[in-house]
C-alpha cells in the first residue's frame, strides 16, 4: 500500500481504538472498575507511546551475570536498543521474513522480540524445552530464516542450518561478544543498527505495521493434540491489553515477576507487554530454584504464575510452620486477619510476606485449574490470589477475576469486548463446550485450513474445554472434552475433578486420573496413578514406611473422598509412583502417555 492508503488505514484503526477505550469507559459494567485505559492500535504504537508516557521509569530489571545484583533499564533505553537491533535485522534483508527467538526469559529476549514485531517481520517465539529435531521441525513449518538465541542453543542451530533443510540463514547469538564465522553478535548488531540511525537510516522507525496481519506465529498442541502454528496480530495482542487491566488494577508502581516461560503466550502478553503497556516494570528470575532469592531481591508487585508453582510456595509456608510449632498459632491469626484485612490492617507476620518479597501484591494464576482453597489461602496472607483463563488461540486472555471480590471457584470474568457461550450444554449440569468470541481471536492456524475449520466456527473459537457460566458471568472450567471417561452406562467422569480432590489430600504432590474398563467389561473402573509427598508422608508414618503402609494411608483419605462421589465416580484402584510424570514443556502431567498411568 502506498503512503496515502497507510495514513488512512491508521486513522481507521485509531478511531477504532478510540471508540474501543469509550465504550469501556462508558459501560454500566460494575465489574470494570478500572477505567483509565488509553487506546493503542499496535505493539509498536503501545511501546512508542509508553515510552513518551514513562520514558524514564524502570522499564526491566536484569542481572548482567548470574547471582549478580539487579540493573534498571528505563522506556527510553529500552527503546534505543529496540530501535537499533530492528534497523539491523532489515539491513540483514529480514524485512517481513520469519524470525525465531529461543532462551531464557531475559531483556535480551524481550527487545529481540520487540525489534522483531514493530517493523521487522513476523516473530516465532520457540519452546527452550524441546528437542533439536522438533526445533527442526519447527523452524521449517515456521518458515523461520533467522534465530536470535541463547548460546547454548548454537550447537542445535549451527547444525540444522548446515543441514540445509530450511530457511535458516542467519544465527544471531544474544551471548557472543563479536561476529564470527557463520555467528552473529547480538551485542554488534545492536552497535552496527545505532550507526545506522545515526545516518538516516529509518526503515524501521518509519516501518508499516499491519495491524490485523499475521505477525506473530505461536507453534502450540491447540485443541486436537498435534502441533499447530497459531496465528496471532498485533490487534489480537492489543485487545487484550485494553481489556484486562479494567478488571484488576495496574500501574506504574508496579513490578512484574517473570518466572513463567516468556515464548509461551501468557506470560509473554501478560507478564511481559501488560506491564509495558501501563508503565510498570519487568524483573526476570534466574530460575525455578531461585524463586525466594529473587523475589527477596527485587521486591515485585506482581506475580503471574501455575498452580504448580503457587501450590509449592504455599506449602513450604505451612511446612515450616508445622515443624516450628507454630501451625495452630498462625490458623488462629489467619482467622482474625480476614476481619482486619477489610479495615486495612493486616497481622500477617513479616516473616511470611517476606516470603513473596514483602511487596507483593497481587498473584495470578493461570495454565490449569487450582484448589480454591489455595488461592483463599495466600488471600489470608494480604496478597490477592486470583485465577484467569485462556488459550494461545485467544492471545491468551478468555476471562480473568478481577481483583475486588473474585470467586475463588470460577476461572474468571468475561473482559469488556469480549464474549463467551457454552455450547450444547447438558440439561442438568449446564455443562457444555466453552466457545470464546472477540478481537482477541486468533487468525486461524498457520496453513492448517482443516484444523481452522474444526476450531473456528461462526466467528466463535470452540476450546475443547467443558464447563458452565453462572448467572454474573463467571465462567468455571470442569475438564478438556477429550479428557472425559465415559463409562459403560454412559455417564461422564472428569478426571480433572478426581484429581482436584485427591490433591487436597496431605499426603498426594501429583496424579493423574484415568478409566478402565472391567475384566468382564461391563463396567469401567476409575484408576490413579499417584506421586506422594514424601515429607507428608514421613512425617506421619515416620522413617522406613514401607509401600503398603502408604497405601494403606492414602485409602484412609480415598475412602472419604469417595463417600462424597456417586458410585460411577469413586476411585477403585490406586498406584504409587515412585518417577516423576511424563510432563509437557508447560509442566502439565502428559494424560494419554501409558507410562503415566497405574498398572
Amino acid at each position: 500500500m502506498d503512503h496515502k492508503e497507510y495514513e488512512a488505514l491508521k486513522v481507521r484503526e485509531w478511531e477504532y481504538a478510540v471508540k474501543r477505550v469509550e465504550d469501556v469507559k462508558n459501560s454500566k459494567d460494575p465489574l470494570i472498575r478500572y477505567r483509565d485505559i488509553r487506546p493503542i492500535i499496535d505493539i509498536k504504537h503501545m511501546f512508542e507511546t509508553s515510552v513518551e508516557l514513562y520514558g524514564d521509569n524502570t522499564a526491566f530489571y536484569t542481572k548482567d551475570e548470574h547471582e549478580g545484583p539487579y540493573r534498571k533499564i528505563t522506556y527510553k533505553e529500552a527503546k534505543t536498543d529496540v530501535d537499533a537491533l530492528g534497523t539491523a535485522l532489515i539491513a540483514l534483508g529480514l524485512k517481513g521474513k520469519s524470525v525465531g527467538i529461543i532462551g531464557d526469559n531475559s531483556y535480551r529476549w524481550a527487545v529481540s522480540y520487540l525489534s522483531v514485531t514493530c517493523g521487522t517481520g513476523i516473530v516465532v517465539p520457540l519452546d527452550k524445552e524441546l528437542p533439536a529435531s522438533e526445533l527442526e521441525q519447527l523452524v521449517g513449518q515456521g518458515e523461520v530464516e533467522c534465530i536470535i538465541y541463547d548460546k547454548k542453543f548454537e550447537p542445535v542451530f549451527t547444525s540444522i542450518k548446515a543441514g540445509g533443510k530450511t530457511k535458516l540463514a542467519h544465527l544471531i547469538s544474544m551471548e557472543a561478544l563479536d561476529h564470527a564465522e557463520g555467528i552473529l553478535s547480538y551485542c554488534k548488531l545492536i552497535e552496527s543498527g545505532r550507526k545506522l540511525l545515526e545516518q538516516g537510516n529509518r526503515e524501521f522507525l518509519d516501518a508499516v505495521i499491519e495491524r490485523d496481519s499475521m505477525n506473530i506465529l505461536l507453534f502450540t498442541s491447540g485443541t486436537t493434540g498435534l502441533s499447530k502454528g497459531v496465528m496471532l496480530s498485533h490487534g489480537n495482542i492489543v485487545e487484550d491489553l485494553m481489556a484486562s487491566p479494567t478488571l484488576l488494577r495496574v500501574s506504574p508502581e508496579d513490578i512484574f515477576f517473570s518466572v513463567l516461560p516468556i515464548h509461551h503466550t501468557y506470560e509473554c502478553t501478560c507478564g511481559f507487554l501488560m506491564p509495558l503497556y501501563r508503565g510498570a516494570s519487568v524483573a526476570y528470575c534466574e530460575g525455578l530454584k531461585y524463586i525466594l532469592k529473587n523475589l527477596s531481591e527485587v521486591k515485585p508487585t506482581m506475580f503471574l504464575t501455575v498452580p504448580l508453582i503457587m501450590e509449592s510456595i504455599y506449602k513450604r509456608i505451612w511446612g515450616q510452620a508445622r515443624k516450628s510449632g507454630a501451625e495452630k498459632k498462625l490458623k488462629t491469626l489467619l482467622k482474625i486477619n480476614r476481619a482486619t484485612r477489610k479495615i486495612g490492617l493486616n497481622l500477617v507476620p513479616k516473616k511470611i510476606t517476606d516470603v513473596f518479597g514483602g511487596r507483593m501484591r497481587i498473584m495470578i494464576c493461570g495454565g490449569a485449574a487450582i484448589d480454591p482453597a489455595i488461592l483463599e489461602g495466600i488471600q489470608d496472607f494480604g496478597i490477592m490470589a486470583l485465577q484467569g483463563y485462556g488459550l494461545t488461540e485467544c492471545a491468551p486472555i478468555c476471562a480473568l477475576n478481577p481483583d475486588v471480590d473474585p470467586k475463588s471457584k470460577s476461572a474468571g470474568y468475561i473482559p469488556p469486548g469480549f464474549d463467551m457461550k457454552i455450547a450444547d450444554p447438558d440439561s442438568e449440569t449446564g455443562i457444555g463446550e466453552i466457545c470464546a468470541k472477540g478481537p482477541n481471536i486468533m487468525l486461524g492456524y498457520f496453513k492448517n485450513e482443516e484444523a481452522t475449520k474444526e476450531v473456528l466456527k461462526d466467528g466463535w473459537f470452540y476450546t475443547g474445554d467443558l464447563g458452565y457460566m453462572d448467572e454474573d458471568r463467571f465462567v468455571y472450567i470442569t475438564g478438556r472434552k477429550k479428557n472425559v471417561i465415559i463409562t459403560k452406562n454412559g455417564k461422564n467422569v472428569f478426571p480433572e475433578e478426581i484429581e482436584y480432590y485427591l490433591g487436597r489430600i496431605p499426603y498426594v504432590s501429583e496424579s493423574l486420573v484415568w478409566g478402565k474398563d472391567s475384566e468382564d467389561g461391563e463396567d469401567t473402573l476409575i484408576f490413579a496413578n499417584i506421586k506422594i509427598d514424601e515429607e507428608a508422608v514421613g512425617e506421619a508414618l515416620g522413617e522406613g514406611y514401607t509401600d503398603d503402609k502408604v497405601l494403606e494411608l492414602l485409602w484412609q483419605e480415598i475412602d472419604v473422598v469417595n463417600e462424597g462421589l456417586p458410585y460411577f465416580k469413586r476411585i477403585k484402584k490406586i498406584d504409587i509412583r515412585k518417577t516423576e510424570f511424563e510432563k509437557t514443556t508447560g509442566k502439565k502431567i502428559k494424560r494419554f502417555v501409558d507410562a503415566n498411568k497405574g498398572q
